[in-house]
């Protein structure tokens, strides 16, 4: 995937990891590598057998943001598209994703990291909205998520000075959610995506839906949110197998499988056959 490989797909037991591989460049992201990603990110939302999703960089770095030593004739606008399709399809996946973070996470490469669910990084690791420093202001979803996580002065402040910051001041902002070391961080981040993957699909992908959604609802519409949401779950298989393993003392098998109740003699309306099942429904 990519140009001349430049963006690496590999799926293993639920998990696709996603590297960005321009090391010589610290991976910094042609126009189209960006447009590639946000394929990839789309392809992902639509696979059911992937459960989780890692996205990190190759050679000690993550990503140093947008490539601008590559000319590139289209119209800023055009860019500009490219960037927000991709925002928007990491923030919509439902599928968790994870951030794993070494070396530069800068402008645009931190703002991917962001927008991902989780962010592991090493102690190494610094970051950068550098933006201003180039005669530029935020992009890939900055603006948006910067004062969510972290309030508005202190978005102000890196945003406005384009300061850079190491791992333990981000994780004291709330910009990181894990600090492990680098002979440590392909373990940790491992089982971290093995337990997402082992999760509720249709239910993780509804909470993380609710908690982006929350932030810009009444307490109202959140609840008519959760709400909708819950009976979601409950027409999936995960919830009666939650119940059953528990009786059971075992851990559950999520699948995420279509669990309506079947009609009159076990086929769904209209003749066709209902999928998934009921078994240890409680």
């Amino acid at each position: 995937m990519g140009s001349a490989g430049e963006l690496l797909v590999a799926d293993h037991d639920g998990i696709r990891t996603v590297t960005l591989n321009r090391p010589h460049r610290k991976n910094a992201m042609t126009w189209a590598m960006w447009r590639d990603l946000a394929d990839v990110l789309r392809d992902t939302g639509l696979d059911r057998s992937v459960r989780a999703l890692v996205l990190t960089g190759a050679g000690g770095a993550f990503c140093s943001g947008a490539d601008i030593s590559v000319p590139d004739a289209r119209h800023p606008m055009d860019k500009m598209r490219i960037f927000s399709d991709l925002a928007l399809q990491l923030h919509e996946l439902p599928t968790p994703a994870v951030a794993k973070v070494t070396g530069v996470a800068v402008g645009a490469g931190w703002n991917l990291a962001l927008g991902c669910d989780l962010v592991v990084a090493t102690p190494e690791a610094t970051f950068a909205q550098i933006f201003a420093r180039r005669g530029l202001s935020l992009d890939l979803g900055g603006s948006w998520l910067l004062p969510k996580l972290i309030g508005l002065q202190q978005a102000k402040r890196l945003a406005l000075l384009a300061e850079t910051i190491d791992a333990a001041r981000a994780e004291a902002l709330g910009l990181v959610t894990w600090i492990v070391a680098a002979d440590e961080i392909d373990g940790f981040t491992d089982d971290l995506a093995a337990r997402l993957a082992a999760g509720p699909p249709v239910a993780l992908a509804q909470t993380k839906a609710l908690l982006n959604e929350g932030a810009d609802a009444t307490l109202r519409e959140a609840l008519a949110g959760e709400s909708r949401a819950q009976g979601v779950n409950f027409a999936t298989a995960d919830a009666p197998e939650a119940y059953a393993a528990f009786a059971e003392k075992r851990a559950p098998g999520f699948t995420g499988a279509w669990a309506l109740p079947r009609a009159g003699n076990g086929d769904a309306p209209g003749g066709a056959k209902a999928v998934g099942s009921r078994k240890n429904d409680q």
